[in-house]
């Protein structure tokens, strides 16, 4: 088996209220993905207004030594959650089997209420980026669940990270 790529990951709360202190679900990403061997290279917390968090997640995409962008909150379905409005402009391409599958994994523990969900996954200038609600617990679930395996270049049969080199306009 060969070595484990580790890659650059950026965490992005979107929330009006949270503070560095308060961020459990930023704060939990950025625990689990030291775990998993990955460095955060970035951890903001920003307002949920879209202008915002389109301004720090471009940035980002626009770095090219960012690999990954994660960020939890403001997928809701109320009229402060913009995250899908805001990130998912910049997509060159949008993942749509992570929203399924997320969604299909949250069904299992919240029922239902996973239709109020937006979270969404894509590309955007060779970056990844995976858009999580602002719970722990989905935080929790989408990475354990899904991400880890998915940025993990010794996953098999297949992974995100292997398309890497691939992912140039």
């Amino acid at each position: 088996m060969s070595n484990k790529i580790k890659l650059n990951i950026a965490v992005l709360t979107i929330s009006d209220s949270r503070t560095k202190e308060t961020d459990k679900s930023g704060n939990l990403l950025a625990k689990l993905i030291g775990e998993s061997g990955h460095k955060v290279t970035e951890h903001f917390i920003v307002k949920d207004c879209i202008y915002s968090i389109r301004k720090t997640v471009s940035s980002w995409i626009d770095n090219k030594s960012i690999d990954v962008v994660i960020s939890t909150g403001g997928t809701g379905v109320t009229g402060r959650d913009g995250t899908p409005e805001a990130v998912e402009v910049l997509f060159d391409k949008k993942i749509d089997g992570f929203g399924e599958i997320f969604r299909y994994i949250s069904y299992k523990k919240i029922k239902t209420s996973t239709v109020q969900s937006r979270a969404l996954a894509g590309v955007a200038n060779s970056t990844y980026i995976f858009c999580l609600p602002g719970s722990p617990g989905a935080c929790k679930d989408a990475w354990l669940d899904i991400i880890q395996y998915q940025l993990d270049s010794n996953n098999k049969p297949c992974n995100l990270v292997e398309l890497m080199p691939r992912l140039k306009i």
